[in-house]
């Protein structure tokens, strides 16, 4: 075995005199590969050689005398445990450079009360201002996946490092969301962090995404179908209760309006008076406004509703009331708004009819059963209408058309049809599907 420890203290000033004299460097050696490099100067620099994985390495110890022979040999037999081990000492030590400033960062960001570089909190926020800029989100969505990730997951989860979280502690939050009642919000819980834990593993935050194993830890319930009318019979009711409606002229009229045209409560509160053209009889809803990804509510078509002329009527009355503003159904405290969420809603309750008999929304599952069952209307036509997506490649053919022209027609028969129930008319039997 080759020697080590062989310089002195002695011997290391007689070199460093030597070299100031010649004026010329030299290379001393203690052994073990510690070798101390003199310089002219006066200075001298501590290198440590070896070898791994067959391949040279030079690592700088420090300079001399600021580092001392006895210190310098501590650092090479440090650094030689670590080649002994298979790893390389200057990647340990760049390694650890690193981890150093991330811990700087860290408390820097602390300090300023701010999440440290790869905490949940910080791959969330990352993650969600990547999706949200690049456009991939609505902007009502954007605030609805913040709000569960400030209220559900940020103030027990958000400081932590993500590469120490597990699936048993996430699951433990999901279910503290799920003990108070909101099952749906849990399962989101755990669908959002992982889609921010792979975002951590995709920029080094992480390894793993923890909630791959979770699938399944929150069971979803079985979907509820919105209350709707289905009886054309209890139709009529409804239907005579709008009428007789002692609400706002402009609540009113929104009853009045949504079974003829169908689309969502939101579609529909939010009409604005420049997307009607009342004398082609023709409603124009743009894409932005219409349920469905970004995608499609940035490049989409419009979706265009044809009119009967008893939507038609209802809108010309109403006109003269809302017709100088922005919206046909204005926020009655706020106009430049539109009319709110439980706007149609509350009068249906106030006209006695429950949140287990009609909803809002009802109106489409009402159209769509009774026109299909009771007036042999194609279910092409209908879905066209009610805007919604068509999965085979004919349907989709079919919905670029957007039976138009049947649509218009249908949309007359479905008017008269419900005047007939408010008047009280003989319900027609079931028909079956014609083509």
């Amino acid at each position: 075995m080759a020697a080590t420890n062989i310089l002195s203290d002695k011997a290391i000033g007689a070199a460093l005199k030597a070299a100031i004299e010649a004026g010329k460097a030299r290379k001393i050696s203690d052994g073990g590969g510690l070798v101390l490099d003199v310089r002219p100067t006066g200075a001298g620099w501590w290198r440590l050689r070896y070898w791994i994985d067959s391949k040279e390495g030079m690592l700088s110890l420090g300079t001399y005398p600021e580092v001392s022979l006895s210190d310098a040999r501590i650092r090479r037999d440090d650094a030689r445990k670590l080649i002994a081990a298979g790893t390389d000492p200057s990647e340990a030590r760049k390694a650890g450079k690193v981890a150093q400033a991330a811990k700087a960062e860290a408390q820097a960001l602390a300090d300023a009360g701010k999440p440290g570089t790869g905490t949940f909190e910080h791959a969330a926020r990352e993650w969600h201002a990547r999706m949200t800029v690049s456009q991939r989100w609505a902007a009502s969505h954007a605030v609805k996946v913040l709000a569960l990730l400030v209220n559900d997951l940020f103030p027990y989860i958000g400081a932590r490092p993500m590469a120490e979280l597990t699936a048993p502690e996430l699951l433990k939050h999901a279910h503290r969301v799920e003990a108070r009642g909101a099952v749906e919000t849990a399962y989101r819980v755990l669908k959002v962090a992982g889609a921010v834990f792979r975002h951590g593993v995709q920029h080094g935050y992480c390894e793993s995404d923890p909630t791959r194993d979770l699938k399944g830890a929150i069971a979803l319930p079985a979907p509820k179908h919105r209350a709707a009318v289905t009886d054309p019979v209890k139709l009529g009711e409804l239907l005579r209760a709008i009428a007789t409606y002692q609400g706002t002229p402009v609540v009113r009229a929104a009853l009045a309006l949504a079974p003829l045209v169908f689309l969502r409560p939101g579609e529909l509160r939010k009409a604005e008076w420049i997307e009607f053209d009342l004398d082609s009889a023709v409603w124009t809803v743009p894409a932005g406004r219409m349920k469905g990804r970004l995608k499609a509510k940035l490049n989409g078509p419009a979706h265009v509703v044809p009119l009967a002329p008893q939507a038609v009527a209802i809108l010309r009355d109403l006109q003269p009331r809302t017709g100088a503003g922005r919206y046909v159904f204005p926020n009655p405290l706020t106009p430049d708004r539109p009319l709110s969420d439980n706007g149609v809603l509350s009068a249906l309750r106030r006209m006695g009819f429950g949140k287990d008999e009609m909803s809002g929304h009802g109106f489409r599952a009402t159209a769509r059963t009774i026109m299909v069952e009771r007036l042999g209307i194609a279910s092409e036509v209908v879905e066209a209408q009610l805007a919604h997506a068509v999965g085979d490649a004919l349907g989709r053919a079919y919905n670029r058309t957007q039976f138009l022209e049947q649509r218009r027609d249908m949309m007359g028969k479905w008017a008269d049809y419900l005047d007939e129930l408010h008047d009280g008319a003989q319900v027609l039997p079931f028909k079956s599907r014609v083509g």
